[in-house]
């Protein structure tokens, strides 16, 4: 069966290229792709440039001993930090269901594998195989993303970096079918899927009693001292016996060659191959949970593209008179709460509270600063990227532009109704990251007076709802005018050219809403200036109104104008999704 493998990879491999080599005759496929290329080409390979001379200039001058020095500091801290970084994932991987690619099989091979006289094992090791193309190339990227290495340095990281994944998919892959096993109706599969759980609850519980110990011996002397114990609980005593198996993924990024990196590869290999083992080798249930996991997938062949929704009740009832739009936003909402699962809702909110609550429990030390920062980080993500990624719109509704065509609705109402439900959903989650970075920010931006800092925190809170509509209309506004370079539905083009795409329609986005806030960040400034003598630094809360108000009424006629072209748009201008 590996040898039929290899023969299926090859092919696939073949026809993908040849395929995305064809379609480069349309000129949307071959724009997008130039793109592409030079993004790679300035964004790493211009740069190893730079960086080779930048090492060269180094080796000729006098900084070789600090950068031995500082090398020297990583090989001993590196693993250490990225062995927790690791078991902090693992732990996570059992909080959050998240699912296996290795259990994602396609439509043609659940038809023609599946039946073929080979067991599950074989399957998912050809699934395995499979992986190994995209493993590989996000390997090379992040290879070729290290600052100041050279040549050879690149590949031993390449190689440390593709272990490093191919251990955390297995990892993932072995998680996913130990729940499986727990719903068995056996006490004994049961208990054997529940044990790699215990043994990790365990070793997390034997590295955090010996950072207690270490860090809580003495005070702490400084970043050197702090650096020491943490090197010394990752490496020594009982601590360093659970957190070894983390620390042998992440040592060979760190050792010298030849002879301790050839070490360090091989105890990541070993990590590795333990991984493989705990997948395949296994009790009988291990045939039945892939057997339950593949069947599922086969008969609910939509659930694998995110469009599956259980049909219960979600205590959201639809008056039957009122305006359209609510309709239209009651639907996506529904569709929204049917689609996410309410555990991993309920994980999430309870990891957010836990982690705030530690933090506002621990004003006077850095976990302040860092669960501030976070907010605020994600509070700019939720904002500039979450229209990109939310497309509970007309980016999914055009797939089904012939039943929407029959509505009797007018065009921009229906287009104002789709973009109520996710400007709400982001607004809302900005909301909350902002306000958690609003109330730490007096650890995160000491400097700055408390009256600026509430001033700025809301005015920034007043342009979130502003700023996510006039995206969102952007987005469906190039949907609706070139629905040939916006993925539709729950389609998701790979390659260098839907790469081009991204960041064509991308960059389009921002330099459209750039010259939409011209005339509203005039208005705000003139605010600003005209009470900023009256109220002092909470005049530029009134200016963000100003300026969110007009954006607003911009991005109303928008809509208007957005209904002229949807009556207009063709539904051979649509492209349904390939299976």
């Amino acid at each position: 069966m590996i040898s039929a493998s290899l023969y299926i990879i090859a092919c696939t491999t073949r026809n993908r290229i040849r395929t995305r080599l064809q379609r480069l005759r349309e000129p949307r496929y071959l724009i997008a792709a130039i793109v592409g290329v030079a993004y790679f080409y300035f964004a790493f390979f211009a740069r190893l440039r730079s960086q080779s001379s930048v090492v060269s200039r180094r080796r000729r001058g006098n900084a070789t001993r600090d950068v031995n020095e500082q090398f020297a500091l990583l090989t001993t801290i590196g693993p250490v930090v990225g062995g927790l970084a690791l078991m902090a994932g693992a732990a996570v991987a059992w909080l959050l269901p998240f699912g296996s690619v290795l259990l994602s099989f396609s439509d043609a091979e659940i038809e023609f594998l599946f039946s073929a006289p080979v067991s599950r094992r074989v399957l998912l090791l050809h699934r395995f195989f499979r992986s190994q193309s995209g493993i590989l190339f996000s390997a090379t990227i992040v290879a070729l993303a290290g600052v100041s290495l050279g040549g050879y340095q690149r590949v031993r990281v390449a190689f440390a970096a593709w272990l490093v994944m191919c251990a955390i998919q297995l990892y993932f892959t072995g998680v996913c079918l130990a729940r499986a096993r727990a719903r068995s109706g056996a006490p004994r599969v049961r208990r054997s899927a529940w044990l790699p759980l215990a043994v990790l609850v365990v070793a997390c519980g034997l590295v955090g009693w010996s950072l207690v110990q270490t860090f809580a011996a003495a005070p702490i002397s400084g970043g050197t001292d702090a650096l020491d114990r943490l090197v010394a609980v990752g490496t020594r005593g009982i601590g360093g016996i659970a957190l070894a198996p983390f620390v042998a993924l992440t040592r060979p990024f760190f050792a010298p060659w030849p002879y301790p990196y050839l070490a360090a590869l091989a105890g990541s290999v070993t990590v590795v191959v333990g991984c493989l083992l705990w997948v395949l080798v296994s009790d009988r249930a291990f045939d039945e949970a892939a057997d339950a996991l593949i069947e599922r997938k086969a008969a609910r062949p939509e659930a694998a593209a995110g469009s599956s929704y259980r049909a219960r009740s979600t205590g959201w009832h639809l008056a039957p008179v009122g305006r359209v739009e609510i309709a239209l936003a009651w639907k996506a909402a529904t569709q929204t709460v049917r689609s996410i699962d309410k555990r991993i809702a309920f994980r999430l909110v309870a990891i957010v509270t836990a982690v705030t609550i530690v933090a506002f429990s621990a004003r006077g030390s850095g976990v302040t600063v860092m669960v501030g920062g976070l907010a605020v980080l994600w509070t700019i993500v939720a904002v500039i990227f979450g229209p990109q990624i939310l497309r509970l719109d007309l980016r999914q509704d055009l797939e089904h532009l012939d039943l929407l065509k029959t509505w009797p609705v007018r065009s921009s109402v229906l287009v104002r109704g789709e973009l109520i439900w996710p400007t709400t959903l982001l607004t809302v989650m900005a909301w909350i990251f902002a306000a958690i970075g609003l109330a730490l920010s007096s650890r995160l931006f000491g400097n700055v007076r408390a009256d600026t800092r509430l001033a700025t925190g809301l005015a920034a809170m007043a342009l979130v709802p502003a700023l996510v509509l006039a995206q969102l209309i952007i987005q469906n506004a190039a949907a609706l005018l070139f629905p040939g370079w916006v993925s539709l539905g729950n389609q998701r083009s790979r390659g260098i050219d839907a790469m081009g795409q991204r960041f064509i329609t991308l960059g389009g986005t921002w330099l459209v809403l750039l010259v939409a806030l011209l005339p509203g960040a005039a208005a705000g400034a003139v605010t600003w200036f005209v009470l900023r003598f009256l109220i002092g630094p909470l005049a530029i809360v009134p200016g963000a109104i100003v300026c969110a108000a007009l954006l607003l009424v911009e991005s109303i006629v928008a809509t208007e104008a957005l209904g002229a072209a949807y009556d207009r748009i063709d539904l051979l201008a649509i492209e349904r999704p390939m299976n």
